[in-house]
């Protein structure tokens, strides 16, 4: 399994408040990674840093072995338009849908490939409906998001992002906003996308999706990484005393024998 993100060292803070404290971590091809941890523990902030909506304070980030940015005096220097490139590349899919209200679906889908890829309006148009076809919304192409479900305006921010064509996929509790009885449509669209063979690093509290669908788990403290592994050695034998208070605070989550 070759490598796709690699972090090292990673901090970041906030003036004296630093969130990230030397977080090093790698996903490899194919891999999905789920991050786990109480809120204010860092796992946003990171998924931000991976894909440089936020700038980390300190720290590497490669994708497919090459370096974000540049070395300089030893401090990490950016160019915006690289960062453009980087972020076609690394999808991010967040906890509030931020649709255009005024746009159809087909539109919300089309507008990022014209305006940061350049593609013509009948490729994006293509490009568009086969990202709907995938998460099962081909039929409300036309709909305007006013007329959608948040389960269904959720996956169509899915399709934006997997419309650009990325490596990676950032999935930020993309289900916390959502009417329980609408969490089900989206985790099953993003599981089909992890059979799929797509590369995602997932911030959630869905401790099913994590145990069925994660590679790995990685659990987050205080800004750091307290524990890592595969699911069912994480969440059923936490070995840190912050891990297991952290699944007693589940324990409605059944884990299978």
């Amino acid at each position: 399994m070759s490598e796709i993100i690699r972090i090292e060292n990673m901090h970041k803070s906030y003036g004296d408040l630093e969130v990230l404290k030397g977080i090093n971590m790698s996903v490899g091809s194919n891999e999905t990674v789920v991050l786990l941890g109480s809120s204010g523990s860092g796992k946003s902030t990171l998924l931000r840093c991976v894909n440089f909506m936020e700038e980390p304070t300190v720290g590497k980030v490669y994708l497919n072995g090459d370096l974000i940015g540049s070395e300089r005096d030893g401090a990490m220097q950016y160019k915006d338009t690289e960062l453009c490139r980087l972020r076609s590349r690394i999808g991010m899919v967040f906890q509030h849908f931020n649709l255009f209200p005024h746009k159809t679906v087909m539109e919300n889908v089309m507008e990022g490939q014209i305006i940061v890829l350049g593609r013509d309006k009948a490729e994006a148009e293509s490009k568009a409906m086969l990202q709907l076809i995938r998460v099962g919304l081909a039929e409300k192409a036309l709909e305007y998001p006013s007329r959608l479900s948040g389960g269904q305006k959720q996956r169509v921010a899915i399709a934006r992002a997997l419309a650009m064509d990325p490596e990676v996929m950032l999935f930020d509790e993309v289900t916390s906003a959502l009417d329980p009885e609408l969490v089900g449509e989206v985790l099953k669209t993003m599981r089909q996308l992890a059979e799929e063979g797509m590369t995602m690093i997932c911030v959630t509290h869905e401790l099913g999706f994590a145990y069925h669908v994660a590679n790995r788990v990685l659990f987050l403290n205080d800004g750091a990484i307290l524990e890592e592994g595969l699911p069912q050695d994480i969440l059923k034998l936490p070995k840190t005393k912050r891990m297991r208070e952290f699944m007693e605070g589940h324990s409605l989550f059944k884990l299978p024998d």
